[in-house]
């Protein structure tokens, strides 16, 4: 099992699985980013950071089964490390998405982020790794914020709910210091979530 810290990743550089060498991914972010490849990263895709990984779930895998559940589960199990799910939803794995968000999202509390195909999913790739360093040295820069997320919420849920539409930091921070967790924010009301953050987000996140 990977553990926070044990697996360094230089600055600018993304730590591919062996298995991703001379794929559409790794052809794409060339030039982009540094894409350093290594046996032995077991559950992981790709490693963005010291902290932060990618799970990659393929079209292929959704179709074939559940052993991507599996996989998402041990990770969940035994790792310390912020891990962000990709999704491939095309015209033959969209059937299968609502679970997958369910068990990802609800269930493991992970971000998922959906993706057409590998060529869409390397321009994801390229642009998280620029935000995962901006926010590591916003928040070496200012301890508040750290210290706020830290005592509200496990930086996965304080995450996960930043990706309902509408809803940035201020508004997941406000939203956890009200709610508390997602299970209890998944069963607010309207007029309740209204109170937190106004009537347009209110409804953006109940029908979410």
């Amino acid at each position: 099992p990977v553990t926070a810290g044990s697996i360094v990743v230089p600055y600018g550089h993304v730590i591919g699985n062996e298995k991703w060498r001379g794929s559409e991914i790794a052809r794409r972010l060339q030039g982009k980013i540094r894409l350093i490849f290594e046996d032995g990263l077991g559950l992981v895709d790709f490693h963005l950071s010291n902290r932060t990984c990618i799970l990659y779930v393929s079209e292929a895998d959704l179709v074939a089964g559940d052993e991507f559940k599996r996989r998402l589960v041990r990770f969940r199990n035994a790792s310390s490390l912020g891990g962000i799910v990709i999704v491939e939803k095309t015209q033959i794995s969209d059937q299968y998405f609502l679970a997958v968000q369910k068990l990802v999202v609800l269930e493991l509390g992970m971000v998922l982020l959906p993706v057409a195909n590998q060529g869409e999913a390397s321009q994801l790739i390229a642009q998280l790794v620029s935000f995962v360093h901006e926010q590591s040295k916003d928040h070496n820069r200012n301890p508040f914020i750290r210290k706020q997320c830290s005592q509200l919420a496990e930086p996965s849920v304080f995450r996960t709910v930043q990706q309902i539409p509408g809803v940035g930091k201020t508004k997941a921070l406000l939203l956890l210091q009200q709610f508390g967790s997602i299970h209890r924010l998944c069963n607010a009301s309207v007029k309740e979530l209204e109170l937190v953050v106004g009537q347009t987000a209110a409804q953006q996140i109940y029908a979410f």
